[in-house]
Parts: structure tokens; sequence; C-alpha cells
């Protein structure tokens, strides 16, 4: 990537956000995160309270990329046929014919992940590895862009069935939207009231710039002692106290996908530590499993986490 390109990446991830914006006031944070969560071809686990905005992120974001949307509310009695599609057979022609299911849009909403059994969770991980759809032995494409936003409750966890680590693992990044302080609150009702499901926002980008810009992405520099910070802060996940299982070599992956990403958001054509240690805990947290005993005391992941970037120390030159 050249500095020019890295000027047109960052102009249009602007104008993604500030579009975003529109519906979604005063995240611009977790927005930033989910716009770069989709260009850097991943999926984002949002671990909120109700009605802080969740379905109305990934539908601001489908509709600013000109792409589709879905949501699927996951309840005890889905099944992972009502995710992904089924076979059913056409008496008029004799032939079997396949019926996407919602899965099959640019940007999915997984409302409430955690409340379908693991068999139908399990339904999401060749999808969201893959971006594709095996039913009765064919595979279908469900597209480009394609983004699956999953949200839990962190609240009420009677009937729920947690995410197995596999599954968590396929999230390049974790964040919450929180609710909005008291001047966004403030704006939010002086706007109207309207819903914002019935806010149409206009597109500002194609689907062949996302896919563009998430093949720029991928050929920003990352100077080697970059890559050996990453190296060295998912190996101190592993050593880090209160923790039993740390962060995988896909952890590691995903931190320098989204590092890409979000040094040419900011306009530039390489990585700098700042980006790595800005990124960290939302692609890494959540891949790490606590010791019970931990857990029960209290100890957050981001804590850990956080400890783990104030220890390892970042470049401080080329390598």
């Amino acid at each position: 990537m050249n500095t020019e390109q890295a000027r047109w990446f960052g102009e249009n991830f602007a104008n993604i956000v500030a579009n975003i914006e529109r519906v979604v006031m005063g995240k611009t944070e977790a927005i930033r995160l989910a716009v770069a969560c989709l260009l850097a071809e991943g999926h984002l686990l949002v671990e909120d309270y109700p009605g802080t905005g969740k379905t109305s992120l990934a539908r601001a974001l489908a509709q600013s990329v000109a792409g589709t949307t879905s949501r699927i509310q996951f309840t005890p009695d889905l099944l992972p046929s009502d995710v992904t599609g089924v076979t059913i057979y056409d008496q008029k022609t004799g032939e079997f014919e396949f019926h996407q299911g919602p899965i099959f849009a640019s940007i999915v909403l997984a409302d409430e992940i955690n409340r379908a059994s693991p068999k139908t969770q399990s339904a999401l991980l060749e999808v969201m590895e893959e971006s594709r759809v095996t039913v009765d032995g064919t595979s279908y494409p469900v597209g480009a862009p394609f983004m699956v936003i999953a949200t839990q409750n962190p609240i009420e966890q009677a009937g729920t069935y947690r995410l197995p680590e596999a599954q968590l693992d396929r999230f390049l990044m974790k964040t919450t939207l929180g609710y909005p302080d008291h001047d966004t609150t403030m704006r939010i009702l002086a706007s109207g009231g309207s819903r914002p499901q019935s806010t149409a926002l206009p597109a500002v980008v194609s689907a062949a710039e996302v896919a563009e810009m998430s093949q720029l992405a991928g050929a920003v520099h990352i100077e080697s002692s970059v890559l050996d910070y990453i190296v060295r802060l998912t190996e101190a996940t592993r050593s880090a106290d209160d923790v039993r299982l740390g962060a995988s070599v896909r952890g590691a992956l995903a931190l320098t996908r989204a590092s890409r990403v979000w040094a040419a958001s900011l306009g530039r054509h390489f990585v700098v530590p700042d980006d790595i240690k800005m990124l960290a805990i939302p692609c890494l947290a959540h891949r790490l499993i606590l010791d019970p005993e931990a857990e029960f005391n209290g100890v957050r992941a981001v804590d850990v986490m956080a400890g783990v970037i104030g220890a390892v120390p970042p470049p401080t030159e080329r390598a």
C-alpha cells in the first residue's frame, strides 16, 4: 500500500463511520471496531444490555456498504436448518431445491446467540470460517462482504448455553456499546424519538469498494519488530496469572489482520505498536479461559489482558 492508497482507505473508512453515527450516536470507538472487523473479513461479538443499539449498528453497517442484512433471534428451540437453510422436495419438478436461510446476507445479526443449543451454535462454525454453508453434501457460498455480529446478554444467564472455546475463537473481536452519556441521550431524544430501524441510510461505499479495501489492508506493512511484539503478547497470555488457557495462534493472526486495517483507517500504510496496544483487548481478551477460582473471585479477562499489555514492553526501534 502506498501513501495515496492509504489516504483513500482512510477517507472511505471515515465516511462509513460518520454514516453509521447518524443512527448509532456517541459510540465512535465501537463503530470503528465494527467497521475494522468487517474490512478484516472477521466477525464481531457484542456483549451488552438490551436497548443499547446492537441491531441498529448491524443494520446501519449493512446499509452503509450497500449490503443486505438479516436478524436471527436465537432461542432454545432454534434448529441448525433455521439458520443455514433446508433442502425441500419439489413435487412439480421432481427435484430437491435448496431454500436459503437467513445466514445468506452481508451482515447477519445473531441476537442472543447463547440462548440457542450448542448444536445450533455450531451451525455457524463453518460459515464463519469459510464463508460457505454445506447442506446435504452441497456447498453454497454466502457471498462477500459477509460478517456475523453476534450478541449476548451479560445478565439473565438462566436457560443459556455458554459459547464453547472453539466458537469464541471464531470471532475476530469482542466489544461492547454501553449506554450513551447524558449529552448523547439528549441528542437522541431531541431528534424526535424516531425509531432507528426506520432510518434509511444511503450507501457510502459499494460492495466492490469494500472488497478492494479488504484486499488493500493485506498490503499494509508490518515491521518484524511489531510482529515480534504480537507474538510476545500472545505468549504472555498463556503464562499469565489466573489464566487456564491463553490466546491461540488464530488470535495472533486476528490481531495482525485487525492492526493492518486499523493502521489504514488512520491513513497510514504501516502498523505501529500503538495499533497493537489499541486492539489487543478487543482481539485477544475473549479468547482467554480463566481459572474457575479466578472467575469466582471476580477476575475479568479484560483486566488480565490489560496487565499483559502493561507487562510486555513494545518495540522502540526497528529490528
